[in-house]
């Protein structure tokens, strides 16, 4: 990649911001459904980079600490729009939910009554087929024979006999050992679209800094005394030792703010209930509960600190991991490991999209029907997920308004 290659690739990053602010306005659903959201956006429409890619990145996210969707955002991002790209991608991404959850917190109003909850019943129905699409459209690409239709299966069933995070963390990496043991010779690597995207130093870098933050927040705090510290090391350890992101943060950040007696366990759970009603990342939790703390900082600077330490530890280790993963993909074992691990991701999102993403939306024979309506209308009528978004919630509308 040339200098010229570089400067195209800063060039990009309104594009990137504009494409993923867009998603951050519509992607409802949590984290499995803006996976499904992205791969709409990123594989299917735009290209920006292949399914394998795609899954591979999903994959590797899945075994990293943090949000696993930011993360995945942020590396298309940097393939897109190297450093300012991976920026802009994740600030379009979260700052509609950030916005929204720091305006929740200082009372600008919550989604109450059944107007409200219409609307959100409605948007839920939609992640549902968006999250179907995904799983029907990775599956033909990165499960087509029997040998990793089986590694779906296991994933499936690792997945629904382990915890959350664990599980999916044990499912990837199962999967991965079965492509290593069933792999027939050695297939020509993929393309690396994320070669030369953060150079080893860099990557060494963001390791050190990772590590010295985990380590040096307590020293820090009980050194100096200081809440901001206090408050931004309960955030970053907290995001820091969480796998697989989304609801799995949830204890971990009840017992970091709620424990010390910060916040009201009656607000924490207000603010996780405003989290389930708007878009984007479920971690924007963390602005809110950074501005409702009683010791100040709170306000805006809380939110902000709360955002900041939530983050920051996930986007470190994506970019400590990623010179060195590129680097090992390389090798005949590692691209048969990758297939048994990008069939493995099939089986945890078809998982997901029976529980937890069926199972809370999904009530009865109308709601079953506006599923398959927005399903067909993704996979046969190509329609843009926004338009799905905009009749689902017209629906949740109505239905709410008729009974």
């Amino acid at each position: 990649m040339d200098a010229a290659d570089d400067r195209l690739r800063a060039g990009r990053w309104l594009e990137v911001f504009a494409a993923f602010l867009r998603l951050g306005l519509t992607s409802f659903g949590g984290p499995v459904a803006h996976i499904g959201y992205f791969r709409d956006a990123f594989v299917a429409r735009r290209k920006w980079l292949s399914e394998d890619a795609f899954a591979e990145l999903v994959a590797l996210c899945q075994f990293l600490p943090g949000p696993a969707s930011s993360q995945v955002g942020f590396a298309i991002g940097l393939i897109r729009g190297g450093a300012a790209g991976a920026l802009a991608a994740w600030l379009g991404f979260t700052l509609p939910s950030a916005v929204l959850m720091t305006a929740f917190a200082f009372g600008a109003g919550a989604l109450k009554g059944p107007l409200a909850q219409g609307l959100l019943h409605g948007l839920k129905l939609v992640a549902v087929a968006v999250v179907a699409q995904a799983v029907l459209g990775m599956a033909r690409s990165l499960a087509p024979d029997a040998r990793r239709a089986a590694i779906a299966l296991v994933a499936i069933g690792v997945v629904t006999m382990v915890s959350a995070g664990l599980g999916q963390v044990g499912a990837i990496g199962f999967g991965a050992l079965l492509g290593l043991a069933l792999r027939r010779g050695a297939d020509a690597a993929p393309p690396d679209v994320l070669a030369r995207t953060v150079p080893a130093w860099a990557g060494l870098a963001a390791l050190g800094l990772f590590a010295a933050l985990l380590v040096a927040g307590p020293i820090a705090e009980r050194a100096t005394g200081s809440l901001a510290i206090a408050h931004f090391d309960a955030f970053y350890r907290s995001g820091a030792l969480v796998f697989g992101g989304g609801h799995v943060v949830l204890p971990l950040l009840d017992a970091a703010v709620v424990g010390p007696g910060w916040v009201d366990p009656s607000r924490f759970l207000a603010g996780y209930g405003a989290a389930q009603a708007v878009p984007g990342p479920l971690f924007t939790f963390a602005a809110y509960l950074g501005a409702v703390m009683r010791p100040p900082p709170h306000g805006l600077p809380g939110a902000l600190l709360g955002l900041a330490g939530i983050f920051l530890p996930g986007l470190l280790a994506l970019i400590a991991a990623l010179p060195f993963w590129g680097r090992m993909r390389a090798w005949p074992s590692a691209q048969a490991a990758m297939r048994g691990a990008n069939a493995a991701v099939v089986g945890i999102l078809a998982s997901a999209l029976y529980s937890p993403v069926w199972t809370s939306a999904v009530n009865d024979r109308a709601d079953f029907a506006a599923v398959a309506a927005g399903f067909l209308l993704l996979t046969l009528f190509r329609a843009p997920p926004a338009v799905v978004v905009a009749l689902g919630a017209a629906a949740g509308l109505a239905r709410a308004a008729l009974g």
